[in-house]
């Protein structure tokens, strides 16, 4: 850990821990977990801490709405406990999501509307009365007994179910009477103040978000929390009356940026062989040359597949960057081919002396490449988390380049450059 911070608001408080990139999470977790459980000592009001991955500032991935079908006529905020047991729960059941969130519906409770004019006639105060429901809505263990082979446990069950419950228990009245809370005041089941409001067009709604763990990745994530909605809506929330509907997906920015690189990369591709052509005036020495993009650019994929790493923005943009360095070395090898081809020897002579001599000169010239990005992949900082994937995604297409340069365009070159091929042109 790096780092501390605490955040401290109305009936909430924040505690952020900030470890070094890198670090396993789950682990991290596990260990401040057990940390956590050893503190005894918390507030009579507080609640057990609730402990997950994900950063504090980041933002939902995905939004749904909770709307009823035609026919239901219940109010919608009256679902609250049915959405934190099923749709909560089932998000967070999700590989990957580290908290789900329900907005707008409002929590079942039990009030108490009391008569203040005939808690007055008795002599009884406010405060009387809510210190007698509070010291009455406990079941207290009372120990346990043995007969025969059986341990008996006996517990006194008093916490409030029904609203009855509550108006069954006794006070003393200030004339020592005793009274019961249903003579000065009534209990009913209601619902509490609602702190947000959610509406869609109009319409009062519930909104269900997920947020994903530290590291996730989010197209993954995103497809099982899809598949839970089908499920639900196809299930329980269609026998409730109910349907939920996705109203922001984070990962329709992302494919669209993916989309948009990946058009880049072909038409950075396209550029460089109408490049190749303009220069080389010719059209199988281009599509010699032409072979080394395709070749690296699928090899960098197998490559970053085998180290763990996912193809996302980052990595092909830095294949759209590596499209014009991987024909370096398939230029430099064909023209010396070609040049030896042109002195009149045959096709495999050729190809073996041309790549023999300028093997060095094209190795010096990857391995200056690869100097420059390597050492990206040993920064820890968030820079290098950021930008490990373009390291990885330009180092592996030009080292791929390398092998091209000295396998396959020789290979092409002996059986596609004809000597009357080189002699016209």
């Amino acid at each position: 850990m790096i780092e501390l911070d605490s955040e401290s608001r109305d009936s909430e408080a924040r505690v952020l821990l900030t470890f070094q990139p890198g670090t396993d999470m789950d682990s991290a977790l596990v260990k401040v977990s057990n940390r956590l459980n050893q503190v005894r000592d918390l507030p009579l009001e507080a609640e057990r801490p609730v402990i997950s991955t994900v950063n504090t500032q980041d933002q939902a991935i995905a939004w749904f709405i909770l709307k009823p079908l035609p026919g239901n006529d219940r109010p919608i905020w009256t679902y609250e406990i049915f959405a934190e047991d099923f749709i909560k729960a089932r998000f967070e059941r999700v590989p990957g999501v580290a908290r789900s969130n329900v907005l707008g519906a409002r929590e079942r409770e039990m009030q108490v509307v009391v008569d203040p004019d005939r808690l007055a006639a008795y002599g009884l105060t406010l405060q009387q009365l809510i210190r007698t429901l509070d010291v009455e809505n406990v079941n207290i263990s009372a120990g346990s007994f043995d007969e025969g082979k059986r341990r008996y446990i006996v517990r006194t069950l008093a916490e409030y179910e029904t609203p009855e419950d509550v108006e069954r228990v006794a006070l003393l009245s200030a004339s020592g009477q005793r009274i019961f809370v249903g003579d000065v005041a009534e209990a009913r089941f209601g619902y509490e103040r609602a702190d947000i409001s959610v509406r869609q067009n109009g319409e009062p709604a519930v909104a269900i978000n997920a947020l994903r763990e530290s590291g996730s990745n989010v197209l993954e994530v995103m497809a099982g929390i899809k598949q839970a909605v089908k499920e639900l809506n196809e299930g329980v929330l269609k026998d409730e009356g109910l349907t939920l509907t996705q109203v922001y997906d984070e990962t329709e920015y992302i494919d669209s940026a993916i989309d948009l690189v990946q058009q880049n990369l072909w038409v950075g591709g396209c550029l460089a062989i109408l490049v190749l052509i303009l220069f080389l005036r010719s059209l199988r020495p281009t599509l010699i040359v032409a072979t080394a993009i395709p070749i690296s650019v699928v090899g960098t994929f197998i490559v970053m597949t085998l180290l763990g790493r996912t193809v996302n923005v980052i990595s092909l943009a830095g294949l759209a960057f590596a499209v014009g360095m991987v024909v370096d070395n398939a230029i430099v090898v064909l023209e010396n081919i070609y040049r030896h081809r042109q002195k009149g020897l045959g096709r495999k002579e050729a190809a073996r002396t041309g790549t023999r001599e300028v093997w060095g000169a094209v190795l010096s010239s990857t391995l200056t490449t690869i100097a420059v990005f390597l050492p990206i992949l040993f920064i820890v900082q968030e820079t290098g988390q950021l930008f490990r994937d373009i390291a990885i995604a330009i180092c592996g297409a030009v080292a791929l380049s390398l092998l091209v340069s000295i396998s396959v365009i020789p290979s092409f070159a002996a059986r596609i450059l004809s000597a009357e091929s080189v002699a016209s042109e």
